[in-house]
């Protein structure tokens, strides 16, 4: 499912604030800040704006809360 262009005019990167761009299969939104360079994946048409280190303290804090 293609990502709608005005979606991806107002998408930025949730670490740095940096516009991001699609791959050509729209799978993936990568950061386009050199210094940053994250991508997050796109699960069906709809991005995934999670940092690594986010994801990683959630996984852990919903390990402890069950």
């Amino acid at each position: 499912m293609p990502i709608d262009s005005r979606l991806l005019d107002i998408l930025a990167c949730p670490v740095c604030t940096a516009p991001l761009r699609a791959d050509d299969q729209e799978t993936e939104l990568t950061c386009r800040e050199a210094g940053c360079g994250r991508s997050y994946p796109v699960t069906g048409g709809i991005p995934v704006l999670i940092a690594n280190e986010e994801m990683a303290a959630a996984s852990v804090s919903g390990s402890l809360d069950g």
